[in-house]
């Protein structure tokens, strides 16, 4: 309020003049919080047909990601960003919104008029039939995680169920076979250090570290997994009933 009353008495009252100051003050202290962390921020995403769109949109503080504006920024940069389907956040940054200006300078602006770092951190898009879930992990926050599911062919409720099921379950892979063999690798040296940290008999060694990397693989693996909504069945199994499969997901988590 201070900084608005100076502008305005900078301004001799003209209003209009008054927000240019404001910003050009702002938009000098961008640099200063450059090196700030953004550890709150909002999910937002948008299905239309058959593309879904996703982005994390991170700030400094819960105070600015509940408020009016960090929101309405976010849903005109994911209207932009279904019009764009530019996935990769440089790319993203790099593109021209309907106004004229770039993506990196309508965050810019963001930046002075909200007086806080503001950065994109994740971006995606899918193609396909589209399962989508947002969740607020806080009733007063805008959603705090999102994840965006490609399907094989429509299937509207299983989609958004095995979405919600990707949200709490935040599986990092949808196949075993997608695991990479470095990622397995090392999951097995863990295992076989702990098992011999453990005073496991070396003659059992072998078969524990197995078993141990093939819980890891199917712990990280979507369809592996014990679906949230029926724990006796598989993901694969809810997939298969419905007569689909998941080609791509995304999950974004503010913060993370």
């Amino acid at each position: 309020m201070l900084d608005c009353k100076k502008a305005l008495d900078e301004a001799n009252g003209d209003y209009d003049k008054a927000v240019e100051i404001i910003r050009v003050k702002g938009l000098k202290g961008v640099t200063k919080r450059e090196g700030r962390l953004t550890s709150n921020g909002l999910v937002v995403a948008k299905v239309s047909g058959e593309v879904g769109v996703m982005l994390e949109l991170n700030c400094e503080t819960d105070f600015v990601a509940k408020g009016e504006r960090f929101i309405a920024l976010g849903d005109e940069l994911i209207d932009h960003l279904l019009t764009s389907k530019t996935d990769s956040v440089e790319a993203f940054l790099a593109s021209s919104m309907a106004s004229g200006k770039s993506v990196q300078s309508v965050i810019d602006e963001g930046n002075a008029t909200l007086g806080e770092k503001i950065e994109i951190r994740n971006v995606a898009v899918v193609n396909g039939p589209v399962g989508l879930y947002l969740h607020k992990t806080s009733p007063d926050l805008p959603p705090q995680v999102g994840v965006l599911v490609s399907l094989a062919k429509e299937a509207a409720e299983v989609g958004k169920d095995v979405a919600q099921h990707i949200a709490a379950f935040a599986p990092k892979f949808v196949h075993r076979e997608d695991v990479p063999a470095d990622l397995i690798e090392n999951e097995r040296r863990i295992a076989e250090e702990t098992a011999r940290e453990e005073g496991k008999p070396e003659a059992s060694l072998s078969k524990i570290i197995e078993g141990r990397v093939t819980g890891f693989v199917k712990e990280v693996s979507l369809i592996e997994q014990a679906f949230a909504k029926d724990a006796k069945k598989t993901v694969k199994q809810i997939l298969d009933e419905a007569g689909t499969a998941v080609k791509a997901f995304h999950r974004f988590r503010v913060g993370q």
